[in-house]
């Protein structure tokens, strides 16, 4: 009767520990990502990293308010990898000892040092440039070399822009003062305001279409909306595309300004192999050509050539100041940003 009692309680342990075992191994299956770009934009991604390792993947997304999140969640946070754009957003999260430090060959081999934190907390994923769109009909593209043109009186009246406080503007002109000082930087923004044909507004696609309006004849926008404008399903959009083109500036200095959309792992991640496997996926050919398909940006990787439409736009130099430099830099941008109303 006791040796019966004995072999059933060591049953019933054994199933306990197969049951904890299994809940792991699940766990362990699984990766959780917190993200603050919009789900048809990385699922395509995500799901071509589950085909690959069979590896689930639970998204939360938002566009503001994941810092928070993970501070108030600690410990107990459930998030594994955040994926966001911009470098400013990257660096909050580093900022905040909310990314862990990876040791990972691959990263640094796919992804150019002054793509990624110098203490390997956070990687850039994919390439964006912050381009000047020209009329086709006003404006001949040889007007327009650098960004600090559009300072020039000449173009009063006759710039778009949406507001300087934006990520995309604030890094923009963080990447000037890194070129310049702020002295300097200030005086091109407050010359770009006096040339303003309208009150700072809407997004990037709202500043194509002023163009095709008439509305300015020259505009600041993410090289990525010109791709998705003229392959857009929305006839009008199309249209808008048609009227401009697109500067690469300060290609006899600097090169043009890039951001960057990135990511990086969750200090508290329960599964960091996992999550580095991921972030490593997304460099390689397989993502980095997706992010030139579909999203119409560049590839960090240098191995990888850009998709056929972001190819067709033409090669380009790139401004290869150190992007965590930029990011440095954008709390005196948006002091600047402020004083002259941009």
């Amino acid at each position: 009767m006791r040796s019966r009692m004995i072999f059933a309680a060591l049953a019933l342990i054994m199933v306990l520990q197969t049951g904890v075992a299994s809940i792991t191994s699940a766990r362990a299956a699984e990766l959780n990502v917190y993200s603050h770009r919009q789900p048809f934009l990385i699922n395509p991604f995500l799901k071509a990293f589950e085909e690959k390792t069979g590896t689930k993947v639970n998204v939360v997304f938002a566009s503001k308010g994941l810092v928070q999140r993970l501070l108030a969640e600690g410990q107990r946070s459930p998030a594994d990898v955040v994926l966001t754009v911009d470098i400013g957003r990257l660096y909050a999260y580093a900022d905040k000892n909310l990314f862990a430090k990876v040791t990972s060959p691959k990263l640094s081999q796919n992804i150019p040092a002054h793509l990624r934190d110098v203490d390997n907390r956070w990687f850039g994923l994919s390439k964006r440039a912050r381009v000047v769109a020209i009329s086709r009909d006003r404006v001949k593209p040889s007007e327009v070399q650098k960004i600090e043109d559009l300072a020039d009186p000449k173009w009063k009246g006759r710039v778009c822009s949406r507001p300087g406080s934006h990520v995309y503007n604030r890094a923009l002109l963080a990447s000037i003062i890194a070129a310049h000082g702020k002295e300097t930087a200030e005086e091109w923004a407050r010359g770009l305001v006096a040339n303003m044909a309208r009150r700072p507004q809407g997004n990037d696609r709202a500043q194509v279409k002023a163009i095709f309006e008439g509305v300015c004849d020259v505009a600041i926008i993410n090289s990525y909306y010109y791709g998705k404008l003229k392959t857009s399903k929305v006839p009008a959009q199309r249209k808008w595309a048609e009227a401009i083109q697109i500067v690469f500036t300060n290609q006899n200095d600097r090169g043009n300004h890039v951001n960057i959309s990135g990511g990086g792992v969750a200090v508290h991640s329960k599964n960091k192999a996992r999550a580095v496997k991921l972030l490593e996926f997304l460099t390689e050919k397989t993502a980095q050509d997706l992010y030139g398909r579909i999203n119409y940006e560049f590839p960090v990787n240098p191995m990888v050539e850009a998709g056929p439409e972001v190819k067709s736009w033409g090669t380009f130099k790139e401004d290869q100041q150190p992007i965590s430099r930029i990011a440095t830099l954008i709390p005196v941008a948006q002091r600047v940003i402020d004083r002259v109303g941009w």
